[in-house]
């Protein structure tokens, strides 16, 4: 299962990558299309920000993808006097040797569930800002490069306020995009139940669909789906169109360009196809911008919601003419 150095095909990473969602179905029920973005976000090499109220399985998400994708988990409760050599790691003086050694933080591995970062003061919420960025951590001038694949999954409660730190612009921007699972309905909360009864015990196994090295073969593999230059400059006309809305303080950044055309490379695979259309771009527009806004103070006290300015967005930025593939598309279509 380790494909290291192996060549990829597109088709294969959307067959994979169905594989792990559905074994990550068996444990979180329902939220189909939570779980394609969450996974969206790993495929495209960035971090996600899970965004909802206590007890809606953001954790359960989180634990259920790292065992499906064969990859090494740490969970780290983010808590107000929490340090951060807590997060990255310190050197311990080693009596044995006389000699101060490294002991790593909880960072050091592929999958970190930073549960409830808004909880902790923003000192401690930057000491992941390199790692998430630059892939490494530096510790009293000495830096450490972390071992690849690497992610955050990170949850917040976005309603509780009291007694939390509000994530930094410059903290946000960070994540590639942001979800929210939602209440499930009736059925889907009885399927839990059913499931948890079956199983007699609290904790939910899952086998590891692919492994670490297969994860960076699929990520690799994402570069070689095509995006036509008029789809590319769609992006940035969204990206754009978000800093002259008039609701808005702060546009996205370049940043959100740049997450709106990996994720929709991803969402092309999701679909069988090595090529990215208009319609990609559409699905994760919301998720890959709504947190890179910033509105204006007098939205907030009519409750407008970032996600309905990236709505308007997309309904004011005219797409690319849908009636002819491009010739690439049309080449593969015929094959």
């Amino acid at each position: 299962m380790n494909d290291v150095g192996r060549t990829m095909p597109p088709t294969e990473v959307g067959r994979l990558a169905k594989a792990v969602l559905d074994a990550v179905g068996q444990v979180v029920v329902g939220k189909r299309d939570s779980l394609e973005l969450v996974l969206a976000g790993i495929l495209a090499g960035g971090h996600v920000l899970l965004e909802d109220l206590p007890g809606l399985g953001k954790t359960l998400t989180a634990r259920s993808f790292a065992q499906a994708l064969g990859l090494d988990f740490r969970r780290l409760q983010f808590t107000p006097d929490l340090l951060p050599a807590d997060v990255t790691g310190s050197f311990l003086y080693d009596q044995r040797t006389g000699d101060f050694t490294f002991r790593a933080g909880p960072v050091f591995t592929n999958l970190l569930l930073a549960d409830e970062i808004n909880r902790t003061p923003p000192k401690t919420q930057s000491a992941l800002l390199e790692a998430m960025q630059e892939k490494q951590v530096s510790v009293e001038g000495v830096t450490y490069r972390l071992d690849e694949p690497f992610h955050v999954l990170a949850t917040a409660n976005p309603i509780e306020y009291e007694g939390t730190y509000p994530l930094p612009e410059a903290q946000l921007d960070r994540f590639l995009l942001r979800v929210s699972f939602g209440y499930p309905d009736q059925e889907e909360e009885w399927e839990v139940l059913r499931r948890r009864m079956a199983r007699r015990r609290e904790e939910a196994d899952i086998k590891p669909v692919v492994d670490a090295g297969t994860l960076r073969a699929m990520q690799a593999a994402l570069e070689d789906v095509v995006v036509e230059d008029s789809v590319g400059r769609y992006i940035v006309a969204l990206t754009a169109a978000t800093r002259e809305h008039p609701s808005v303080l702060v546009g996205a950044s370049p940043r959100g360009s740049l997450a709106l055309l990996l994720l929709a490379r991803v969402r092309a695979v999701f679909s069988g196809r090595d090529y990215v259309v208009p319609e990609d771009v559409k699905d994760v527009a919301a998720p890959a911008l709504s947190h890179r806004i910033t509105l204006r103070p007098e939205m907030w006290l009519r409750r407008v919601d970032p996600s309905f300015v990236v709505g308007e967005v997309l309904d004011g930025t005219p797409a690319p003419a849908s009636g002819a593939l491009p010739s690439y598309a049309a080449g593969r279509q015929g094959n």
